[in-house]
């Protein structure tokens, strides 16, 4: 077999079916971890917990995914993708109720990690199957239309939920999602092409020591968790300290700023795609993370603040954080060949979850509160999401130099060549 074999292609009008069906199984994924941000200030006033007890509340779901996902690097390539995801993918929407239900903090942090098991298999699902069913000189718009969840989820999912949190209470953001992944799952059943992609003699052990033995990959992986440390220290408390330390309004402002913010993303986020198609991607990547290490460290020493103010910088914020992912991924999605790429994307998903969800523990110990209810701390971690950045800069250069073609643009993605035999031993 190929090193690199070609994607199974669709017809054109089914393939943008696949773009929209999968796009929205991930904008669920990214809603349910989003939505514990603007939720915070409820949350820690509903359950009378600690913004360290909060950073714990939302790093359980990186947690809880990262560790489905090790599991998941065994077991995934056994089965057919759309099987496989429509099983997980129902098991997210029954987790996403009972965090709904929830009555405590812990049965609340039991219902997080239940959706974050199933929730991140599904997101490594989703990134499989870009690589199975899209070819490389298209995949970077692929890749960026599946992260333009996050600015929908942004514009629509999160002003929704405060909406829904101020009239209903808080739980009333996770029915919501609850019923959405139960639209989702109805759709994919039908709509989701099959493939057979379970491999014969499957032999999970052999497959796993292949995986994690090839150079290539463990750069892959270094850059993958470097996407998920340099914008999981940040998220938490974000939309908290817009409320505390600019003084803006939760229920009336709040959504304001995160609409504009979503708005701008998803402006730039089809740009972006087709630029990670048409250019050098890890140049893009230096340039969108030098201008994310400049806002990061802005925003994070704002006082208090018009609306106009906040919104500009929670647009350029999230312009920048998300415009990581396309030229990121794209990297990532073609270091590995086809026959490892459900468990590859299972454990890359897992590392990105959990180096996620550690950077948000680690948030934890460096945000405090002053007797004004103002969050202290921020400036440091505008710091260490800017050396995170660097890092991912860093592997980014050593995958690109390992495997050269990671990062080529759509006229050389027709033929890459394999890579030297000589890479397996790196």
């Amino acid at each position: 077999m190929s090193r690199f074999s070609q994607p199974h292609e669709l017809p054109k009008s089914q393939e943008r079916t696949l773009l929209f069906v999968l796009g929205a199984v991930q904008f669920t994924h990214i809603l349910d971890f989003m939505i514990m941000m603007p939720l915070g200030a409820q949350l820690m006033q509903a359950f009378a917990i600690t913004p360290a007890k909060f950073s714990q509340l939302v790093a359980s779901y990186g947690i809880a995914a990262a560790m489905s996902g090790l599991a998941g690097g065994f077991l995934l390539d056994r089965f057919d993708r759309k099987r496989a995801l429509l099983v997980l993918y129902a098991g997210f929407g029954l987790a996403t109720l009972a965090c709904a239900l929830a009555p405590t903090y812990h049965l609340l942090l039991l219902a997080r990690l239940a959706a974050g098991a199933c929730g991140g298999l599904s997101s490594s699902l989703v990134t499989a199957m870009l690589g199975d069913f899209i070819p490389p000189e298209r995949r970077g718009r692929a890749m960026a239309f599946v992260a333009a969840s996050f600015p929908v989820a942004s514009i629509l999912g999160v002003p929704l939920g405060l909406v829904l949190a101020g009239s209903f209470g808080w739980h009333a953001a996770f029915f919501f999602l609850a019923a959405c992944a139960v639209a989702n799952l109805v759709i994919a059943s039908i709509a989701l092409p099959h493939l057979r992609t379970a491999l014969q003699n499957h032999e999970p052990w052999q497959q796993m020591k292949e995986i994690m033995s090839h150079g290539v990959h463990l750069r892959a992986f270094a850059l993958g968790t470097m996407v998920g440390l340099s914008g999981g220290i940040l998220v938490p408390f974000l939309a908290p300290s817009f409320v505390a330390n600019l003084g803006l309004n939760e229920q009336t402002e709040l959504p304001i700023v995160y609409i504009v913010g979503g708005l701008a993303t998803a402006i730039s986020t089809p740009i972006i795609g087709w630029l990670s198609d048409h250019m050098d991607r890890l140049r893009l990547l230096i340039y969108v993370s030098a201008g994310a290490a400049v806002i990061t460290i802005m925003i994070m020493r704002l006082g208090p603040s018009s609306v106009a103010l906040a919104s500009l910088m929670m647009a350029l914020f999230m312009v920048s954080m998300s415009g990581r992912y396309a030229p990121a991924m794209t990297m990532i999605t073609n270091a590995v060949e086809a026959r490892y790429r459900g468990g590859f994307m299972s454990i890359n998903s897992a590392l990105q979850l959990a180096a996620n969800a550690a950077a948000s523990m680690l948030a934890g110990w460096f945000v405090t509160r002053d007797a004004h209810g103002h969050f202290l701390g921020l400036p440091l971690l505008s710091y260490l999401a800017t050396a995170f950045l660097a890092l991912m800069v860093f592997f980014a250069l050593r995958l690109r130099d390992a495997a050269p073609h990671v990062a080529w643009h759509a006229k050389k993605d027709i033929a890459p060549p394999p890579p030297p035999p000589e890479i397996a031993a790196v």
